[in-house]
């Protein structure tokens, strides 16, 4: 039975709220982050960024095309690419999330405000859309593969969700995306158009606005457009049906594939599907596809996708730093999927990959007063950027510096929801007790599904520190149970209840007796930073290392080189950027006053023929070349890879090649 009156969750204000499952996620109301680096982020998306995207919404004609849907003209007037709508919509998404974490009586008006202007341009029969559909547009649902119009629709439904369950089930917001639903499910139901959109995103809509509102018709309906991918149903395309996961059966896959965002946006609505229906085989494929595609198809930030061309996943080990894509909508499409298997299976693996992402792609793609963004992120900048004009839209997804807003703007409003939410991801409950997953400065308030209730204080200066401390404001009556997260990237850890005996215990989930009212729980990470190498398999960087700092990835920007003796400031000059540097990996990454250090020096004079000009054949034979002379070493200060670019144009690598 789909939805059973009264399931558990139906009003938690979060993101993913399945009705069963492993863990049970809480909402807005039951953990607020309170410092830290993840409080800062929240404050300026809410006091900046909000804004921000809504000015250039305005700005460029994307919020005005549903003026003109009501008014006429859009034939000839509308703005935008056909996917503007959603931006929209994932622009009251995050208002909605904002305003059910802190309410604001000016974002409360902005927000009506939009509704209004979009509840304005909804069909009689409710479809909703300013591309398709109207004199002088092409007809509804005639370009299933490019027009996205189920795609912009799944980003309705999903703000709806957010404003349902932040109480205000009764909102006109909440009324339109249900209109539209019904209107989804009466043109693609099982007698009607077989089709699919190009661009997953209505599966995990129509599924959370399903949860939300007790609606089981749209799970079904999620549950048919999951079913239907890899069928052919989809024209062929240059890039191949792989594209858009249309070649083979979601439940017959073995890893992730195809355009990323969409791959998983897709994984996220088959995970959905597969809770709400019980379908095991259908969660264990999804399982597989995720521990394949984080194996072999994932950046050491996180990130995934590493083909420009179709901002696609490569083969298993394509992962070449320079070319890096990493698209900042796909991490976020990988931390839902990774948040609902965690829900569903409660393993410590997908905590770790959502920290991972979150903090070096999510976090890396705002520059700090959050009002440019990367869509992009790669791991190699070999060529500084021209500065960026903040008036101007980005034509270029790959720029290398932050752009206020670009053709494509998918990834600010991604960003922006996201951050919105971001306490819903820190904490979970179950029969037991309390699970944390991500470290922040935090309040929790929460009910056990037993009743009783539990208020726990987190201090950290995490992630700075690996230090996290749990203190137990009000604890339940009976035993229960405190489970903590030890990140796989931490050689060990320790842990202490109410100043007792200090515990030794490595990574993985470390479960501890739940103090009484009063009482403590410590826990001390091992978070100094460290070489990491990788997999030999990656052929793109044998022979380099990286530095992590506890989960931060951290990188050698251009403009640090030259107060260390080793180069111009922006990659110039005789040849002396970063990608002359290397590292002496028998001295260990250290720590001063906050910044990481690597022993490092510059390459001399290549061992082929060319010389710094450009003249010359680069090849030498193997018996010919002369031994290298040892480059004189410096102490080369790295900066955390979600802070570059924030100094101006600049080379970056993540990668470093060793002595």
């Amino acid at each position: 039975m789909l939805f059973p009156t009264g399931h558990r969750g139906a009003a938690t204000p979060a993101p993913v709220v399945p009705s069963t499952g492993r863990l049970t996620p809480l909402g807005l109301d039951q953990v607020r982050i309170t410092g830290g680096p993840w409080a800062r982020r929240q404050e300026v998306n809410a006091t900046a960024t909000l804004a921000h995207i809504e000015h250039w919404l305005e700005r460029e004609g994307w919020l005005g095309n549903f003026d003109l849907a009501v008014s006429g003209g859009l034939a000839e007037k509308r703005r935008g690419r056909e996917f503007s709508d959603s931006e929209v919509y994932k622009l009251l998404e995050a208002m909605a999330w904002e305003l059910g974490r802190r309410p604001d009586e000016d974002l409360q008006s902005r927000f009506d405000a939009i509704v209004l202007r979009v509840s304005a341009a909804q069909e009689p029969d409710g479809y909703l859309g300013t591309r398709f559909g109207r004199p002088g547009q092409q007809p509804r649902y005639t370009d299933l593969e490019w027009g996205h119009e189920l795609y912009c629709q799944g980003h309705l439904f999903q703000a709806a969700a957010a404003r349902a369950r932040t109480g205000r089930a009764d909102d006109l917001l909440v009324d339109v995306a249900r209109r539209s639903a019904d209107h989804v499910c009466a043109t693609f139901g099982a007698d009607g158009s077989q089709g699919i959109c190009g661009h997953s995103e209505v599966e995990v809509g129509l599924a959370e606005l399903g949860r939300a509102l007790g609606e089981p018709r749209y799970l079904a309906q999620a549950a048919l457009f999951v079913e239907r991918h890899g069928h052919g149903v989809l024209a062929d395309i240059e890039f191949g049906r792989s594209y858009y996961q249309d070649v083979v059966p979601v439940r017959q896959s073995e890893v992730l594939h195809g355009h990323a965002v969409r791959a998983n946006y897709l994984a996220a609505g088959a995970v959905d599907v597969a809770v709400e229906t019980g379908d095991t085989e259908l969660l264990d494929a999804v399982a597989g596809q995720w521990a394949r595609a984080q194996a072999r198809r994932t950046y050491v930030t996180g990130g995934q996708g590493s083909h420009h061309q179709d901002e696609a996943f490569g083969d298993d080990w394509v992962l070449p730093p320079d070319r890096a894509y990493s698209e900042t909508c796909a991490s976020v499409g990988s931390v839902m999927v990774s948040w609902r298997l965690l829900l569903a299976r409660g393993g410590v693996e997908y905590a770790d990959a959502i920290e991972r992402a979150l903090t070096n792609v999510v976090a890396t793609s705002p520059a700090h007063d959050g009002q440019s963004f990367f869509y992009a992120n790669t791991l190699h900048q070999r060529v500084p950027a021209e500065h960026v004009d903040t008036d101007v839209v980005s034509k270029r997804a790959e720029a290398s510096l932050r752009a206020p807003w670009f053709e494509v703007s998918c990834c600010p409003p991604n960003v922006a929801r996201t951050f919105a939410s971001l306490a819903a991801y820190v904490a979970t409950v179950d029969d037991g007790g309390v699970q944390l997953h991500q470290y922040a400065p935090a309040e929790i308030r929460a009910e056990l599904p037993s009743g009783e209730r539990v208020e726990l204080d987190v201090v950290t200066d995490y992630p700075a520190d690996g230090r996290v401390e749990v203190r137990v404001v009000a604890a339940p009556a009976g035993d229960w149970t405190l489970t903590l997260r030890v990140p796989a990237w931490s050689a060990s850890a320790r842990v202490r209840v109410d100043g007792g005996p200090v515990r030794e215990v490595g990574p993985g989930l470390v479960a501890v007796p739940g103090p009484r009212t009063g009482g403590a729980v410590v826990l001390d990470i091992d978070a100094a930073p460290r070489f990491v190498v990788p997999d030999p398999h990656i052929d793109a960087v044998r022979g380099c290392v990286a530095v992590q700092r506890g989960p931060e990835v951290l990188c050698l920007e251009s403009v640090d080189l030259e107060a260390v003796g080793l180069g111009a400031g922006a990659g110039g000059g005789a040849g002396r950027g970063v990608d002359d540097v290397v590292v002496d990996t028998s001295v260990p990454p250290w720590e001063v006053d906050g910044t990481v250090y690597v022993r490092a020096g510059v390459l001399g004079a290549g061992a082929g023929a060319g010389d710094s000009n450009g003249a010359g054949w680069p090849y030498t034979a193997a018996d010919d070349v002369a031994p290298r002379p040892r480059p004189e070493l410096h102490d080369v200060p790295l900066v955390a890879y979600h802070d570059w670019a924030n100094r101006g144009p600049a080379t970056m690598r993540v990668w470093l090649p060793t002595l």
